[in-house]
């Protein structure tokens, strides 16, 4: 019997909580429902706010299982960035980090975009923007422009940010930019003042090797 994922959202069985979403991601998942993920993507232009919620909450998780179901609609993520409800907004920027982890060369070319959604978007936009720019910071030829962008994300990044952002960065960061960043760091007075995220930053900084 092929499953009718609106019948299975939250806000359609009259639940406040997130638990039937993420119950029907793992059950897509289980039973490589591709026509299910197909209905979802339709039912991202629901009249109710709450079945679009519901429907964006369950590709997501979709995707951090298995990104390879999602793949085949990032053209639909890519528009959502300039929707005007906020969550649309994170949450397809969720689903591209999730692709990026899979897929990231599929994002190289949407980077415009993706940056334009962090510098008007919430925390949670701007925290899977950097996600997506490490990963696609992993292919060689994309290596030095994702490294430059970091870096000005963690020029302009808020200060509770800052340290996460940092650490990501250290991950997928090359010799040649790491005396920039630790300069980016280090201007940072205003985290520096902070002393539980100085102390973050200066392991961080401690752990780098420039040679």
């Amino acid at each position: 019997m092929a499953l009718n994922p609106e019948s299975e959202l939250a806000s359609v069985m009259g639940r406040g909580d997130e638990g039937p979403n993420i119950q029907l991601a793992e059950k897509i998942c289980k039973t490589k429902d591709g026509p299910a993920v197909k209905l979802l993507m339709s039912l991202l232009g629901h009249k109710k706010t709450a079945v679009r919620n519901d429907v964006i909450k369950v590709l997501y998780e979709i995707g951090t299982r298995k990104p390879d179901m999602i793949i085949p609609y990032a053209k639909d993520f890519l528009a959502l960035l300039h929707h005007k409800d906020n969550r649309m907004i994170w949450g397809a920027m969720n689903a591209f980090s999730a692709i990026s982890e899979f897929k990231p060369e599929l994002l190289a070319k949407d980077l415009p975009s993706i940056l334009d959604a962090m510098d008007s978007g919430s925390v949670i936009t701007r925290d899977h923007g950097i996600y997506i720019l490490c990963n696609v910071s992993r292919i060689k030829k994309h290596h030095e422009d994702c490294m430059e962008l970091l870096l000005e994300q963690i020029e302009k990044a808020p200060v509770n940010q800052v340290p996460m952002y940092a650490e990501k960065t250290a991950e997928v960061i090359s010799k040649p930019f790491i005396s920039r960043f630790k300069k980016v760091l280090q201007a940072r007075k205003d985290v520096y003042s902070i002393e539980s995220k100085k102390k973050r930053l200066e392991k961080l900084i401690r752990n780098l090797k420039e040679s």
